[in-house]
C-alpha cells in the first residue's frame, strides 16, 4: 500500500525498474529451497522451538535483489547542519537491507527493508526510510513484511501488516520530499503443507528468530 507517491513517482521509469526488481526479487523467495512456490508448516510460533524462523526468508530475498544489482546494509550519510559548524557527531540510523541507486543522477536512491523484528522494528524501519526522503538522501522505499494470515507461523509477535494501519493516518502527515515514494508491502504464502520442513530459527536475539 503507497503511504506516500508524489511528484508522480510511480510514473517514472526509474520506479518501474525498481517496483520490477522487487517483484521478482520477492517471488524468488521459495520455501523449500529449490521448490516451485512458498509452502510453510502450519505451526504457530507463539510456544519457543515451535513455528517457523524468518531471517533464510529475508536471505533469500537479499540474495535475489543483490543479483538484480541492488546494494545491501548500505549506511544513511552522515549529514552536517549549520549549528554543527561542519562537525558530524552522533549516531544515525541503521543499514538499509537493500539499496538501489538509479542511473538517473538527479532521482536519488531507493531503499527496501525486509521486516524480521517486532513491531518496533517496523516502525523504525518505516522511520528510517521516511527520514532518509526528509533528509534528500532517498527518493523512495518500501518495507516489506509479513500478512496476519502468514505471520501466525512465524515467530512470535514478527511485525506485520495489520499492526502498522493504525498509523497509516499519521505518516500520511508528514512532509516529505517531492517527489517521492514510501508504501509497505505485504508478503503471503502460497500455501500450507505438513510435509515441508520448518523454516529454521536463528539463536542470537529477537531479530534473528
Amino acid at each position: 500500500m503507497p503511504l506516500f507517491d508524489r511528484g508522480g513517482y510511480s510514473e517514472l521509469p526509474e520506479f518501474e525498474q525498481a517496483r520490477t526488481d522487487l517483484e521478482e526479487a520477492i517471488e524468488a523467495v521459495k520455501w523449500p529451497p529449490g521448490s516451485t512456490d512458498f509452502a510453510i508448516y502450519p505451526e504457530s510460533g507463539k510456544k519457543s522451538g515451535e513455528g517457523n524462523g524468518v531471517v533464510p526468508i529475508k536471505e533469500a530475498f537479499a540474495a535475489a535483489i543483490s543479483s538484480r544489482g541492488w546494494a545491501l546494509e548500505v549506511k544513511a550519510p552522515r549529514r552536517a547542519t549549520p549549528e554543527s559548524h561542519g562537525e558530524i557527531k552522533g549516531s544515525r540510523p541503521g543499514a538499509f537491507d537493500a539499496h538501489l541507486t538509479f542511473a538517473n543522477p538527479v532521482l536519488r536512491p531507493f531503499a527496501a527493508e525486509w521486516e524480521t523484528g517486532n513491531i518496533s522494528s517496523s516502525h523504525r524501519a518505516i522511520n528510517r526510510i521516511a527520514l532518509g526522503i526528509m533528509s534528500y538522501y532517498l527518493s523512495g522505499g518500501v518495507l516489506i513484511l509479513p500478512s496476519k494470515n502468514f505471520a501466525q507461523y512465524l515467530t512470535d509477535r514478527i511485525g506485520n501488516a495489520p499492526e502498522l494501519e493504525p498509523y497509516y493516518r499519521l505518516w500520511q502527515q508528514w512532509q516529505l520530499a517531492t517527489p517521492s515514494y514510501l508504501a509497505i508491502v505485504v508478503v503471503e504464502h502460497d500455501r500450507i503443507s505438513l510435509d515441508v520442513p520448518r523454516i529454521r530459527k536463528g539463536t542470537d536475539g529477537r531479530a534473528r528468530v
